[in-house]
């Protein structure tokens, strides 16, 4: 495996990360979903993003 194989999968693990400690801020209620949970959710939409980035790269390279 390549570089960008690896960090393919380091973003696809920071999405999952932040869309775990978003679910369960959400889950949890209270003070802390209110000043971080949004933020989560946030942080999951641009880790998603650069993942699907960096796999469209990743393709482009292969052909």
């Amino acid at each position: 495996m390549d570089v960008l194989t690896f960090i393919i999968i380091f973003a696809l693990l920071a999405v999952v990360a932040s869309l775990l400690f978003g679910l369960v801020s959400m889950g949890q209620g209270g003070r802390f979903d209110k000043k971080y949970g949004t933020g989560f959710m946030w942080a999951r939409v641009g880790f998603q993003a650069g993942a699907v980035l960096l796999l469209l790269v990743a393709l482009a390279l292969r052909s």
